[in-house]
């Protein structure tokens, strides 16, 4: 495993919900509780927030089981950086342009580019658009 690593909104959702869990988000996890540094864009705890509220609204979990999502998310050792969105309207728009993705997934990959460590994704397109970028997958 990388000493460093981004994550997407799929994989911190996966943390927390039983059924989206497999065995590479179960080997992410382990990772930073070993101390490995793990990077997010600072929009990576809004979409993260959002699945979880939108996994209660469509009954797939409950408002309790949420809320204690959300404190176990908070209490983790999680590196937030927020250079990326001053990039909205130039490179992540490219990028997104470029392989077909949201800029929410464009985020991802220009944080994995710029910082030069690999990504763990669930997202097809967004680990399609990894690779042909150089960047491994975690």
């Amino acid at each position: 495993m990388s000493r460093s690593f981004i994550i997407d909104a799929s994989v911190g959702f996966a943390w927390v919900h039983p059924h989206q869990a497999t065995t590479e988000t179960d080997k992410l996890l382990d990772s930073l509780g070993r101390g490995t540094l793990v990077i997010v864009p600072s929009l990576w705890s809004l979409e993260v927030a959002n699945a979880l509220l939108v996994a209660v609204r469509r009954k797939k979990m409950t408002a309790q089981e949420r809320t204690s999502a959300l404190e176990y998310l908070r209490c983790l050792n999680i590196t937030i950086d927020s250079e990326g969105s001053a990039l909205t309207f130039s490179t992540l728009s490219a990028l997104a342009e470029t392989y077909d993705l949201s800029i929410y997934d464009a985020c991802y990959l220009e944080l994995a580019l710029r910082r030069r460590v690999p990504l763990g994704s669930r997202d097809a397109p967004l680990c399609a658009a990894a690779k042909q970028c150089g960047i491994r997958l975690v």
